[in-house]
């Protein structure tokens, strides 16, 4: 019923809608419909109450299941969470994601983390979604989702706007040396085959981290507009969906490559128990950075956190 609300109120684009109105066509009493709009408001929707009725702000960038017409039934959208990869491993392990290509999105998370358990801002504005993924491939394949997940983000970003999205190995977008767009990942197992991958993405478009990191950035602050994170979504996501369909054929880290910002530069790489340095040199067919490290050293990292100096 909720879902039926707030569907008329962004039809009306910003316009307010009558208690009456809305009461003649959902099929329930006013003082019903004035219950669930409280409950959507106490939500976090933004929706505003006079005497002429009620008004849903930003109602042309909701990212609920009916604005994606061709995938809603896989889209689970919560006005805030504390993770999406904790609720993602949730709605995986219940069978509620059985199918491929599951999304779950939050408006905010109010415990975002990125690699190696950092904390992620994830403010209102911005893209924080998981993806559950179940992809016909061995666990020693995994890797190719994830960079094909870095590599068809990039691009969209590129063809959208224009903008010379770079890939930062492990899975990092950069725009002119600052971050964009950071990826996580999580995979179950079933005797040898992939259970299931969890990718999680957090894509500044409409807030403003800047304010806050001077290395992060948004799209807004880049373009000085606001972006409809509807379209973007839908894009990257049928961009990802048409490349998973061919993964075990196509070679993606050499596609992905074409976009690195780390290939040829000097990095630092982190993890829970060492930090390296040296010239990052190459990725190999599994994913691996290949690093010369500064005492002559050739060096192979599996994972880890990497920084460009």
């Amino acid at each position: 019923m909720k879902e039926a609300i707030l569907k008329i109120l962004a039809a009306r684009e910003g316009r307010t809608v009558s208690g009456v109105d809305i009461s003649s066509q959902v099929g329930i009493s006013r003082v019903a419909v004035w219950k669930h709009l409280k409950g959507l408001k106490e939500e976090g929707y933004a929706i505003t109450a006079s005497s002429k009725g009620y008004r849903l702000e930003e109602g042309d960038d909701l990212l609920l299941p009916f604005c994606f017409e061709n995938r809603k039934q896989g889209i689970h959208f919560f006005p805030s969470l504390p993770s999406t990869m904790d609720r993602a491993r949730q709605v995986a392990k219940q069978g509620k994601g059985s199918s491929h290509l599951n999304v779950v999105i939050a408006g905010e998370q109010t415990e975002g983390r990125g690699r190696l358990h950092r904390e992620w801002v994830s403010s209102s504005g911005g893209l924080w979604f998981t993806m559950i993924l179940k992809p016909d491939l061995p666990p020693a394949l995994s890797f190719k989702v994830n960079f094909a997940a870095s590599l068809c983000l990039a691009r969209t970003v590129q063809t959208l706007f224009n903008i010379n999205a770079r890939v930062k190995w492990p899975n990092d977008i950069l725009v002119d040396g600052k971050k964009l767009a950071g990826l996580l990942s999580e995979m179950e197992t079933k005797g040898d085959m992939i259970s299931f991958v969890n990718i999680g993405v957090g894509l500044n478009v409409n807030n403003f981290p800047g304010k806050e990191n001077v290395d992060a950035v948004s799209l807004r602050e880049i373009l000085g507009r606001k972006v409809m994170r509807k379209e973007l979504l839908s894009s990257f996501l049928d961009s990802f969906e048409s490349k998973l369909s061919t993964i075990n054929t196509e070679d993606i880290i050499g596609q992905w490559k074409k976009y690195t910002a780390t290939i040829g530069t000097r990095v630092r790489i982190e993890t829970l128990t060492d930090i390296s340095h040296g010239l990052a040199t190459d990725v190999d067919d599994t994913g691996c950075l290949v690093l010369q490290e500064d005492n002559g050293n050739r060096k192979k990292v599996i994972y880890g956190d990497c920084f460009h100096q």
